[in-house]
């Protein structure tokens, strides 16, 4: 796992977009798994601009969502769909067939959820997967707890999540309860994956995701295991961090074709 150490939000989310963003030009028909959240929107703001400006072309890319709220129509304000339209779809040159989100209307999940697993195989798996991590640790909406092998599902979210999220809705009781997610194991199939963390809110489950055991009661720590993880934070986000130095050490001295 690289750990990138940025002084701000604005230098964090602007690592993470070049990054994407050089994901795109070296493969112009990349499959990127794509987050939600608060965490991205900076991102995806970066990415509508670099388009903007004639400097990414996004008319092959394949994007697959790691989420969506069960019950909530397509066009709900806060549907994981009408997010990523508002937030990035509708300032880029992507088709709308090459978009894939999870159903959460499917008359059958079970089914469903094996159907979108198997159309990430078909275009032969996610080459870059956008991550975020929750301050008790989860990534998608694999709560504490979730089998580290699991593949895409439907999941309860816990009492903590559903306050995190209950921002985002006028009353609280309106936030679902259900989601289907894709799987931690599905997550780590991915080819490469970015994590984007900032806040002092994050700080505590990232020093556990990074330094601490690999275990299901924080599931981002299996990104430990995976071949090839950028995880960029800002200042407070990296506070926790026992080995921040040595992290920023590396970073600075990394060779020039390391960079991106």
């Amino acid at each position: 796992m690289e750990i990138i150490i940025k002084a701000s939000v604005a230098e964090a989310q602007d690592e993470a977009a070049r990054i994407m963003a050089a994901q795109i030009r070296t493969k112009p028909a990349s499959v990127l798994g794509l987050a939600t959240g608060s965490t991205p929107i900076g991102v995806y703001q970066l990415l509508a601009e670099f388009h903007r400006a004639g400097r990414l072309d996004f008319s092959k890319v394949i994007t697959f969502n790691l989420d969506e709220y069960v019950v909530l129509t397509p066009n709900h304000p806060q549907a994981y769909r009408e997010f990523m339209r508002q937030h990035l779809f509708s300032k880029v040159n992507i088709a709308a067939d090459r978009i894939h989100f999870p159903d959460g209307l499917a008359a059958d999940v079970p089914a469903h959820c094996e159907d979108y697993e198997a159309a990430i195989r078909r275009v032969g798996g996610i080459d870059l997967q956008l991550l975020g991590i929750g301050s008790d640790g989860h990534i998608g909406f694999n709560e504490p707890s979730s089998s580290l092998a699991s593949r895409t599902r439907i999941k309860t979210l816990t009492p903590r999540t559903v306050k995190d999220n209950a921002r985002f809705f006028p009353h609280a009781n309106e936030v679902p309860r259900h989601v289907i997610t894709m799987g931690v194991g599905t997550i780590m199939d991915a080819h490469a994956c970015l994590m984007l963390a900032t806040g002092e809110s994050k700080a505590e489950a990232v020093a556990g995701m990074v330094e601490g055991p690999i275990t299901a009661d924080l599931p981002a720590s299996i990104l430990q295991m995976h071949p090839r993880c950028k995880l960029v934070l800002d200042e407070p986000a990296a506070a926790k961090l026992r080995r921040a130095e040595y992290y920023r050490w590396i970073y600075e001295n990394k060779p020039i074709w390391q960079r991106v």
